[in-house]
């Protein structure tokens, strides 16, 4: 089941952005589409087609359609012009309008788009209605040129890993804002702009693909589970923030630093006198293995804040309260790839964007005691203290957000 039943209809089908009307020069969403605006007023239309064939385009699709497409079927909404030729409209990122119920939008390059181009198509209309359009009269030498540029220029790494900022059309600061930020460490790995409320993500088949092969989800009810499982801090093992909640019980009562030796042993007894009380034997096998297992896991978070002091990512005094942070900020994107997929009203992404920075409000003090949450709760993930890319790529993150003066740890104030 998707959202669309249950979701507001309007008749934003298709980006409409006017011109400035006093002659001055067009604030654009992104640093892509003012770059293609400029490539436009200098008619330029070989450089904006290079641009293209780095960053790919979306194409409308009635969702129906979408829906009963097969594996290798791509279908395109096309329309015709006022002169009787048909053309086919795509858009840059920046430019997408908000999610309709029964239309969205897919991704393609522009070698995809070469193939995908129905054949009594004339025109390629970019970004139409923007002050940044641009057309191409399209025959088979123009789909060859397309494949020649796409080839030459394409690669998916290139568009990650970067900070990436709307400058317009974002929410104004307040929960809305804040929550999306918590979700700028999945924005700078996928390359997207952290601060997009009209999600479109990786086209709506991209979304779709995406949770159902990482996150098991295929429907509507999936999206409510994980949703809220990852909002409730229900996804992450529950002993990760047990064996780091025994450490800040004991800083408290010490008022300072905590031994290694005294928190394994806080940590055995605390968790033997929970078993004994839920009725477990004092020689259960189970609970043998556990605690021979979180006593290694102190070990393993001691050697993680001893790289993370030496990276910068905490300071030297610094050790990580809470991995909730993990959990938060895959909740802040799946509110936004559930809504790619269709299986998330508008309503119900605001809310689980707006419940994240709840979350992270409660659970930390500044956005850098977050990432820190957020990168150990991915070591502990995936990692297995190898510091190879589970660890480097998400120090790179941190670096990126903590040095760019458009990231939101530089422009969204985390307490409210």
């Amino acid at each position: 089941m998707h959202a669309a039943a249950h979701d507001e209809a309007h008749d934003e089908f298709f980006p409409l952005v006017p011109a400035p009307q006093d002659g001055s020069r067009w604030q654009a969403p992104t640093d892509l589409e003012q770059y293609l605006y400029k490539l436009s007023r200098a008619d330029n239309a070989y450089a904006y087609l290079r641009t293209l064939a780095i960053e790919g385009v979306y194409y409308p699709v009635r969702l129906d359609h979408a829906q009963a497409a097969g594996e290798d079927e791509r279908p395109m909404l096309t329309v015709e012009t006022p002169d009787g030729h048909t053309a086919a409209q795509v858009y840059t990122p920046g430019l997408l309008p908000r999610p309709h119920p029964f239309l969205v939008y897919e991704y393609a390059t522009l070698g995809a788009l070469a193939q995908i181009v129905p054949d009594d198509v004339d025109v390629l209309a970019v970004n139409p209605a923007t002050p940044c359009e641009q057309y191409f009269l399209i025959s088979d030498e123009e789909r060859d040129v397309w494949l020649d540029l796409h080839h030459e220029l394409f690669s998916s790494d290139e568009l990650m890993d970067r900070v990436v900022t709307r400058r317009t059309g974002a929410p104004a600061p307040g929960p809305l804002l804040h929550g999306l930020a918590c979700g700028a460490h999945l924005c700078f790995a996928n390359g997207d702009a952290w601060n997009t409320l009209h999600w479109h993500g990786m086209g709506y088949r991209g979304e779709v693909e995406r949770i159902a092969d990482s996150w098991g989800v295929h429907g509507r009810e999936d999206w409510l589970s994980i949703q809220e499982r990852l909002l409730g801090l229900d996804v992450s093992p529950w002993y990760w923030d047990f064996v780091l909640g025994a450490r800040s019980a004991l800083a408290r009562a010490r008022g300072g630093r905590v031994d290694p030796a005294e928190w394994r042993n806080t940590v055995e007894s605390t968790l033997r006198v929970r078993a004994q009380e839920g009725g477990a034997a004092a020689d259960d096998a189970e609970l043998a293995a556990l605690v021979s297992h979180l006593r290694a896991l102190v070990g393993e978070v001691l050697r993680y804040e001893a790289r993370f002091r030496a990276d910068g990512l905490l300071p030297p005094d610094g050790f990580v309260r809470t991995i909730a942070a993990w959990d938060i900020g895959r909740g802040s994107k799946m509110a936004r790839w559930g809504r790619g997929a269709r299986y998330a009203t508008e309503a119900e992404m605001h809310t689980a964007i707006e419940r994240a920075s709840r979350e992270a409000q409660a659970a930390y003090d500044s956005w850098e005691e977050f990432s820190a949450g957020y990168v150990l709760g991915r070591c502990l993930h995936f990692d297995e203290e190898e510091f190879g890319p589970w660890y480097t790529t998400v120090l790179d993150a941190h670096r990126a957000l903590a040095a760019d003066p458009e990231s939101p740890w530089r422009t969204v104030p985390f307490k409210s």
